[in-house]
């Protein structure tokens, strides 16, 4: 049901993004200054974004911090780890609709390898193999295909999304592997993964994160800001592979 709520959320708000004016493509400053505020539901935003950093301060971070404190390096980069190679079949899946053979080949070479050679995921053998990670979701192939963002959302504890992204988050959910396996059955694996890739990604930006909360004269503008120039450096990452670069299916010698 979730995934059905958030995937009727983003169809609802594509419709709020077709109403925005957006200028002319012959004036790139009005371009760039529209995409930069298009945040027409700020206010909305804006009470969504003191929800979950009320949430954040009491309940992530404090967990976040736990886990760096008493949980070793050394066992979180394996746990990390596997995380991601439990996204690789949905990458995979990713760069094939988004006609990027490359990066597909890639995805593939990266779960098979990491799976059997680095014991089902917990090392990365792959990058050393010369495969590297990179990351694919359904926004992505969504953009790729020319689809445009739409307005700034800050969704409930998702964090900084737009119409486009939010769609793409509940269909990501439909090409990955772990979903069907758990479908009709129990949730559990599925809620202990989001779980855990929560507290690691949270663990992993406590300082920038903390930054921002501390000097910045608006946090919520900051992270809007940089969450849309992130987004756009992986878009613009994803749109570099040109279609026609064939997959690397065997590891490169080291130059």
């Amino acid at each position: 049901m979730l995934f059905f709520a958030r995937l009727l959320l983003g169809l609802a708000l594509l419709s709020v993004a077709a109403c925005a004016a957006r200028p002319p493509a012959d004036d790139p400053e009005a371009v760039a200054e529209y995409k930069e505020l298009d945040d027409p539901l700020e206010p909305t935003n804006r009470v969504f974004y003191k929800i979950s950093d009320t949430i954040d301060t009491y309940a992530l971070r404090p967990v976040a911090v736990a886990y760096r404190d008493y949980v070793p390096g050394a066992v979180r980069r394996p746990i990390r780890n596997v995380l991601v190679n439990l996204g690789q079949p949905a990458n995979f899946a990713n760069d094939v609709l988004s006609a990027k053979p490359h990066r597909a080949g890639n995805s593939l070479m990266r779960f098979l390898i990491n799976t059997t050679a680095g014991g089902l995921g917990l090392f990365d053998v792959a990058t050393d193999w010369g495969y590297p990670d990179h990351s694919s979701d359904l926004g992505t192939t969504f953009a790729l295909w020319g689809v445009e963002s739409g307005p700034y959302l800050f969704l409930p504890i998702i964090g900084p999304s737009n119409p486009r992204d939010a769609v793409g988050f509940g269909g990501n959910t439909v090409l990955d592997p772990l979903t069907w396996a758990t479908f009709g059955g129990d949730t559990a694996v599925n809620l202990g993964r989001y779980g855990a890739n929560a507290v690691d990604t949270r663990e992993r930006f406590i300082e920038p994160i903390d930054s921002v909360k501390r000097t910045a004269l608006d946090p919520y503008a900051t992270f809007r800001s940089v969450s849309r120039q992130n987004r756009a450096d992986e878009i613009a990452q994803a749109r570099q592979d040109l279609p026609a670069t064939v997959p690397a299916w065997f590891p490169r010698p080291a130059q």
